[in-house]
């Protein structure tokens, strides 16, 4: 094993409770959207600081706690062809409540859902492992993944992707992972702070167990979009 940065007896948090931690960042992070007003803080070095660039500063760690959980449930998943599969359901179960949040239309093609980043990156783990005798078709496995994430415009495009295989492939490495981590998302530094609950990660599964808890948080992406564009319609009226 590779350089740990907090030694084991602080590493408190299973992958469970990174999973809760992600999932409430996003749903602050995405409840935000709903916000009409802004309140002014204070002001540092010229540029002021509210209450929805504090809050969104903090939200910015979600992406990357669900990028480090993918990498870690290629690792332990018991099957990697059936963990590939959920990611694909939910995606396209997601696109239609993504499209009417954010894009506030029913299937709009300009950019997708953050799940299919997800799966992009997961996939671009089963070649780098599956594929190690072949390098050739390996590295155009990956490109063609990064390329599909362009197309696409799925959210947080060839940087969420890269950010999910960086956390695979230093996730040995912490000191190394957090350092190169922090500049790969367009969020940049935001991004780096999710690195400050992974350094407590034990290792761990934790209580998420079973099919009905995993696939319970799965849903609520989707469950939680539908929800917040049925408060926007209902404040809009």
């Amino acid at each position: 094993m590779g350089e740990r940065i907090l030694p084991e007896r602080f590493r408190i948090l299973s992958g469970s409770m990174l999973k809760v931690l992600a999932v409430v960042l996003m749903l602050i992070d995405h409840a935000t959207f709903l916000m009409t007003q802004d309140v002014h803080l204070f002001t540092v070095l010229g540029h002021a600081v509210t209450v929805y660039k504090l809050i969104r500063l903090v939200t910015r760690m979600g992406f990357p706690l669900f990028a480090f959980l993918i990498a870690e449930g290629f690792v332990h998943t018991r099957s990697r062809v059936r963990y590939g599969v959920s990611l694909l359901v939910l995606a396209l179960l997601s696109e239609i409540p993504w499209d009417l949040y954010f894009q506030g239309k029913v299937l709009e093609f300009g950019k997708q859902n953050v799940f299919f980043t997800l799966l992009w990156g997961y996939l671009g783990i089963c070649a780098y492992e599956g594929l190690r005798s072949k390098p050739f078709l390996r590295v155009a496995s990956v490109v063609a993944l990064l390329a599909t994430a362009l197309v696409l415009r799925s959210d947080y495009g060839i940087s969420g992707v890269c950010f999910i295989l960086l956390m695979y492939a230093l996730r040995d490495h912490e000191l190394l992972r957090d350092a190169i981590g922090t500049g790969v998302l367009a969020t940049k530094w935001k991004a780096g702070l999710a690195f400050v609950p992974l350094a407590f990660y034990n290792g761990r599964r934790g209580f998420i167990k079973g099919p009905v808890l995993k696939y319970l948080f799965y849903l609520i992406y989707p469950l939680h979009l539908l929800a917040l564009y049925g408060i926007r319609q209902y404040l809009l009226s």
